[in-house]
């Protein structure tokens, strides 16, 4: 019998992960805020029950959590981008191939048994995750990726499957596929499902029986290969390895305005030295570095601008991009603009084994290697005892800019002084 395609999904991911951290939280209603604690972005099972939003502004809500006794916290990036790590590690020696496809999902492919029953594999491995890491999870099962993700939708939507619903074992998927708007199915964005409903083709048992000639003709190769997974063949292989990234974007909004060229030195700063870490963690070079800065849209006299320059050799040494990113911020700053928000952008990514050097490059091979190790180190250090041990002096010592995260969660597996304590008497 051909493989099984699984979708495996961390649920409520942030805030099942501040709630494995700590076991006071467990039961308890939680959400996550956003970026400055600006808007909800996670809530628990117990927050979703109260009715709360998604993407909810805080400060409209502060009054309603109070009173019904949420705990707020704040994004904890670097205690979120851990557990999804171990996450991936643990499900790797339970699959055939893996694709990592998000911070909190992954395709998995798999043998299916002679009696096309996975709902104990599936059982025994949402156990064991859930124990080793305290992370809840959901399992679809289907012979494709596009029935794999309506699968994981029913085995969250319906407490009756227990996380888990394999749709490959049942005798007949029509009535799932009927029960799922055309709107909801993964591949089918909002221009198609208009062009859907205008043809009456409301939900995905009609999508998939609709006649692929006019599929095609709308969406072409993309949509019949949608109409062919629906009906069961797998058409979207699994990627093993994520495609290179062609840009590299570090941008955030300010905690509060700023107002002047130093400040914004120092913003741009860090996410440049942000933007090299990332660089570095993907293998690659970037060629050209822009930089922009803009006041809020919604204030009176709105500024944006944005400035680029081409490296004479392609870098990810986070002295270099500083040196090229910060001779562009005197351009972009405007006296009395109130600055709400800046960014880095990398581009002209290229692999890092292939840098091509010529006759006037500013480095030598020898030297290079050298600066080559140093980075190698300094991310050794930060990742070892936490994000910013050894920090660039062009970033400031505790900006009054950066971002507001007043309810952080300790980063307990990533930083040795925020490991849990235990007390026996």
């Amino acid at each position: 019998m051909a493989d099984a395609i699984a979708l495996i999904d961390a649920n409520n991911f942030y805030a099942s992960c501040e709630q494995a951290l700590d076991p006071a939280l467990l039961g308890r209603p939680v959400v996550v805020l956003s970026n400055n604690d600006g808007c909800v972005v996670s809530r628990s099972s117990e927050a979703r029950q109260l009715g709360i939003a998604m993407g909810k502004p805080y400060f409209q809500i502060a009054s309603q959590l109070a009173r019904h006794g949420v705990v707020v916290r704040s994004s904890n990036y670097a205690l979120y981008g851990d557990m999804s790590q171990r996450l991936m590690s643990s499900l790797e020696p339970y699959v055939t191939e893996l694709e990592v496809y998000s911070i909190d999902e992954a395709f998995a492919r798999l043998p299916r048994p002679r009696h096309s029953d996975l709902n104990r594999w599936a059982s025994a491995l949402r156990s064991r995750v859930r124990h080793n890491l305290g992370l809840p999870i959901a399992i679809g099962l289907a012979p494709s990726k596009v029935l794999a993700k309506l699968a994981n939708h029913v085995a969250k939507a319906d407490s009756h499957h227990a996380g888990v619903f394999d749709l490959g074992a049942t005798a007949d998927p029509t009535p799932w596929l009927e029960q799922t708007p055309v709107e909801e199915v993964w591949g089918v964005g909002r221009q198609l499902s208009r062009w859907c409903r205008l043809r009456g083709i409301a939900n995905a048992r009609q999508l998939r029986d609709m006649a692929s000639g006019e599929l095609r003709a709308k969406a072409g190769v993309v949509g019949v290969r949608l109409q062919l997974e629906l009906q069961g063949l797998s058409c979207l292989p699994l990627e093993e390895a994520p495609a290179a990234k062609r840009e590299t974007c570090v941008s955030r909004s300010f905690s509060q305005p700023i107002s002047t060229e130093t400040e914004l030195r120092q913003a741009v700063a860090s996410y440049v030295v942000r933007a090299a870490e990332k660089l570095r963690r993907q293998g690659q070079r970037a060629g050209r570095i822009t930089v922009f800065a803009r006041t809020s849209p919604f204030a009176p006299g709105f500024y944006s601008q944005a400035a680029s320059t081409v490296l004479p050799l392609a870098s990810n040494d986070t002295a270099v991009l500083l040196q090229a990113a910060l001779r562009l911020v005197p351009g972009l700053f405007r006296p009395h603009k109130r600055f709400a928000k800046a960014g880095v952008l990398l581009q002209e990514l290229q692999p890092e084994q292939q840098l091509q050097h010529h006759l006037l490059a500013p480095l030598t091979l020898e030297h290079q290697a050298r600066r080559e190790a140093l980075m190698q180190r300094i991310d050794g250090l930060n990742r070892r005892y936490g994000r910013g041990c050894v920090q660039w002096g062009a970033c400031g010592l505790e900006p009054a800019w950066a971002m507001r995260r007043e309810r952080l969660s300790r980063a307990a597996t990533t930083r040795f002084s925020d490991l849990p304590t235990a007390w026996a008497r």
